[in-house]
């Protein structure tokens, strides 16, 4: 290689101008080329640095995706727990439904039968007092609730008939096989027909019964005062406040039973009055009476069974013509069928109701016999 003093001793004055402006160029392209490997180390610095922070993006990639990997699977652990925690909250929620649902029912079961007994408890005191006596009867198949109902039976009769009740049963019966039966009736005789007495009759009752918020039911009442005196002092008593009634809607006599209902205007009057039971009446002036006071039921038959029944000491007679006065009739009538030769008996009682009127027997019961007569 030559050096600087070499070319100046070759290169003549004419080209040293040329010569500097080469030096000039060769410098300048030193400068660049120093520039270009500056700038080159730079690049390659930087290279190498987004080498490192490439590998080291990609290490914290790879850890924070295996992070994520473990927080995914722990959710979705934690996930799969709280479902598995929220069905069976679920299932025990249902089972607490269901037991509120039961215990819902039980407690409607016990709150109707609280206010059936309420019922029987309020109902219990709404009956009349009435003397009674163990006698020494039992029965083995008698219901704790229920009671017996004497009987008592209206029976229409119709024109030209009688009814005639025999001491003996086998009388009735002999008079009812015979069936047509001709009665002497001095100048003259007529044919008349027995038919059993027949009816139809409760054999099981049920009864819905509530007290009536309005209504009371006053026994004990005093006998010797008329019906209309009784009403009139029984609803001035009733209406007064210190007394604990109100005022006095209707009243009354319930004449089968010898009671009185007393119905209110007002709701809360009744049973503040039936609670108390026992109340001093003034029926003549300074002289009171003691009434009893008890609730008045309202009834429902809820269900009811029938059956026939035959009076059996008692017997229809029918086909009677009105060829003489009643009272004649019915003697000639009795005297007929109280002669054995006639297939008759002792007679009990007979009634004859003639051609065009109307008459109402009742029937009631015949404690010896267990059986009906007229």
């Amino acid at each position: 290689m030559s050096t600087d003093e070499d070319f100046s001793l070759i290169i003549n004055g004419d080209s040293s101008e040329h010569l500097e402006d080469i030096m000039k160029e060769i410098n300048k392209s030193k400068t660049q080329h120093e520039a270009l490997l500056k700038e080159q180390k730079i690049i390659k610095d930087a290279i190498d640095n987004s080498k490192t922070y490439a590998k080291e993006f990609k290490q914290r990639t790879m850890e924070r995706k295996i992070s994520f990997e473990e927080d995914n699977k722990r959710h979705t652990e934690t996930l799969n727990k709280e479902k598995v925690k929220l069905k069976t909250a679920q299932k025990e929620q249902n089972r607490l439904r269901m037991e509120i649902l039961k215990m819902k029912e039980e407690l409607g079961s016990l709150e109707r039968k609280n206010d059936s007994l309420r019922q029987q408890t309020e109902i219990s005191t709404a009956v009349p007092e009435k003397k009674v006596v163990f006698q020494g009867a039992t029965d083995q198949c008698a219901h704790a609730m229920s009671f017996d109902v004497n009987p008592r039976i209206v029976y229409p009769m119709e024109g030209g008939t009688a009814l005639i009740t025999f001491e003996e049963e086998e009388v009735a019966q002999k008079i009812l096989s015979m069936k047509e039966h001709r009665v002497e009736l001095g100048e003259c005789a007529i044919n008349v027909e027995a038919k059993p007495v027949q009816f139809l009759v409760p054999r099981y009752v049920e009864m819905n019964t509530k007290v009536c918020q309005r209504r009371i039911l006053i026994s004990n009442l005093p006998k010797k005062i008329s019906e209309d005196r009784l009403l009139d002092k029984l609803d001035i008593h009733f209406s007064k406040k210190k007394n604990g009634g109100g005022e006095v809607e209707d009243k009354d006599m319930l004449h089968d039973s010898g009671t009185v209902v007393v119905t209110f205007v007002d709701d809360d009057v009744a049973k503040g009055l039936s609670d108390k039971q026992d109340h001093e009446v003034e029926i003549e002036k300074n002289r009171k009476h003691k009434v009893k006071v008890t609730p008045f039921l309202n009834g429902e038959i809820s269900q009811l069974q029938t059956c026939d029944s035959v009076c059996l000491r008692t017997v229809q007679l029918t086909g009677i013509p009105a060829i003489m006065d009643l009272e004649s009739l019915q003697d000639h009538l009795e005297i007929h069928f109280q002669k054995t030769v006639n297939g008759g008996g002792e007679v009990d009682s007979i009634i004859y109701n003639p051609l065009g009127h109307t008459t109402l027997a009742l029937f009631e019961e015949d404690p010896p016999k267990d059986s009906q007569s007229v």
